[in-house]
């Protein structure tokens, strides 16, 4: 299964409002691991970047001047996400200033649903976990996602912070291991296969038995933890 996790940058909030895309970040995924095929742009909005978004991205107008136009790299974009899965945080913001660019050109290009499908990870975030708080650095502190290098938002950054949030999020990633290449064919494949050698050579775990003082302890603990919870210690035998 191929899937592209996605993230952009604007102008501003609302596209009806006249902002535009000024970044695009693409990480892809096969088979829940990541290939190192990217896609990356800096956009020439042709207009101003109101000064919250700066504060947000830090990108200006000026860095952007140089840049391409969405026109420029439409059709690029378009091909690298047909036929996989899009994975967006917040996919209604992305997905609608995508389809507000693509409006906008005089080729009249379809919308991007109909290049590929959308699978927002906020929605599965507030599936998952109900009444929380669901943004990405949430997310990174939940599952132990390092983003300390994650001081302004950008697009291709935060595609690959969340894709190791998405990958930890719905049960971790695969490990995958390529099998040599076989006479047989059609037996070239990738298949799941464990660290046998890991397995059997691993040395002998060390025994640490607790002192008396701390069995004593130990022991006093489950007691207290019975009597508060009216002999429900799951832990006292």
């Amino acid at each position: 299964m191929r899937q592209v996790v996605l993230d952009t940058e604007t102008t501003g909030l609302d596209p009806a409002e006249g902002h535009r895309i000024i970044e695009i970040g693409c990480v892809e995924l096969l088979s829940r691991r990541l290939t190192g095929n990217r896609f990356h742009v800096y956009l020439n909005p042709e207009r101003d970047i109101d000064p919250g978004a700066v504060e947000v991205h830090g990108l200006s107008a000026e860095f952007l001047a140089d840049k391409p136009r969405f026109i420029d790299i439409a059709e690029d974009l378009l091909a690298y996400i047909k036929g996989a899965e899009l994975i967006i945080h917040n996919a209604p913001f992305d997905i609608g200033f995508l389809n507000h660019e693509l409006r906008l050109l005089p080729n009249h290009f379809a919308s991007v649903t109909d290049y590929c499908t959308v699978l927002d990870t906020l929605m599965l975030a507030r599936k998952k976990h109900p009444g929380q708080r669901n943004n990405l650095d949430a997310l990174c502190k939940r599952y132990n996602v390092d983003n300390r290098h994650r001081e302004l938002h950008g697009a291709l950054l935060d595609a690959e912070i969340l894709a190791e949030v998405y990958l930890t999020m719905t049960g971790g990633q695969t490990l995958l291991v390529l099998e040599p290449e076989s006479t047989d064919e059609g037996n070239d494949k990738l298949q799941q296969k464990p660290n046998s050698t890991a397995l059997t050579n691993r040395p002998q775990l060390k025994i640490i038995h607790c002192s008396e003082t701390e069995l004593q302890a130990h022991t006093s603990r489950l007691e207290a933890i019975a009597k508060a919870s009216n002999g429900k210690c799951l832990w006292k035998t």
